[in-house]
C-alpha cells in the first residue's frame, strides 16, 4: 500500500458541494451509497510562479463561476506535506459535484466560455494529468471548524487475488464505526479510477480527512497501539 499525505487548502473556491450518503435511522430503509464524481489535476508551477500567482488565477476562476451562476461545483488545491519523489507535482486541483451531470455541465461551460481564465492558469501551472474518480463515502466526517484547510491522506490499495471490492465494503464500513467508537473524527472515502487513467498500480484509493495533523496523529497512535489488531481482523487476506 502506497500512502502520502496532503495539506488541503481551498484557495477561496466554491461553496462545498456535499459528497455524502444519506443518514441511516432505526426503522428506515437504508438508501444506496451512490458514488459521486471527482476530477483531479496534477500540476507543477511554471518557472518563476508560485502559490500567490495561483491564488490570482483562482480569483478570476471564481469570478467566472459567479458570472455563470455556478453553485454546484466545489474545488480545492492540495499541496504535499509528507511526500517523496514519486509525487511529481507541486499542487493538485481536486474538484467535483454531487452528480456527474452537474460536473459535466460545469466542464461544458468552462470549455465554451472560460478560455481567458484558462490562460490565467496556463501562465502559472502546467498540468500533465487530468483524471476522474468515482468517490464512495464510507465514514462521514463531522462539520469542520475550518473546512477549507484540512489534512487529507491518500493510500493506493489493491484487493487480494480473487477478492472483489464487494467483499471489502462491509469491513470498511465496520472499520469506520470502530474508529468512531475510539474517538476518531476522520472522514473516509474510496476513490475508484474512472476516466483519464490507465495502467494504475492500484484498484482504488482510500482517502481520509482530518481537521489537523494532531487529529491524524491521534488515529495513528491508536493504530500503532491496538487498532492494528482490528485492521488485521477485518482486512487480512482481503
Amino acid at each position: 500500500m502506497k500512502k502520502f499525505l496532503m495539506l488541503l487548502v481551498s484557495g477561496g473556491l466554491f461553496l462545498f458541494a456535499t459528497i455524502s450518503t444519506a443518514d441511516e435511522h432505526e426503522g428506515e430503509a437504508v438508501e444506496p451509497n451512490v458514488a459521486t464524481p471527482i476530477e483531479l489535476f496534477a500540476c507543477n508551477y511554471n518557472k518563476g510562479k508560485g502559490p500567490v500567482d495561483l491564488d490570482a488565477a483562482i480569483k478570476k476562476f471564481n469570478a467566472w463561476g459567479d458570472k455563470q451562476g455556478i453553485n454546484d461545483y466545489s474545488a480545492w488545491t492540495l499541496v504535499p506535506y509528507y511526500s517523496s519523489p514519486e509525487q511529481e507535482f507541486d499542487v493538485l486541483w481536486l474538484g467535483g459535484s454531487e452528480k456527474a451531470k452537474s460536473l459535466g455541465r460545469v466542464q461544458d461551460a468552462w470549455l465554451a466560455t472560460g478560455a481567458r481564465e484558462q490562460e490565467g492558469f496556463n501562465e502559472v501551472i502546467t498540468c500533465d494529468t487530468h483524471a476522474a474518480y468515482s468517490a464512495l463515502l464510507m465514514k462521514a466526517p463531522p462539520k469542520r471548524d475550518r473546512p477549507s484547510n484540512v489534512v487529507i491522506s491518500f493510500s493506493d490499495c489493491n484487493t487480494a487475488d480473487g477478492v472483489t471490492f464487494g467483499e471489502l465494503y462491509e469491513p470498511l464500513i465496520e472499520w469506520g464505526k470502530y474508529m468512531s467508537e475510539h474517538g476518531s473524527t476522520a472522514g473516509h472515502w474510496v476513490f475508484f479510477p474512472t476516466y483519464g487513467g490507465g495502467g494504475e498500480g492500484f484498484d482504488f484509493k482510500f482517502v481520509d480527512s482530518f481537521q489537523n495533523l494532531e487529529e491524524l496523529g491521534a488515529d495513528w497512535d491508536h493504530l500503532n497501539e491496538t487498532g492494528w489488531q482490528k485492521a488485521d481482523e477485518l482486512f487480512a487476506g482481503k
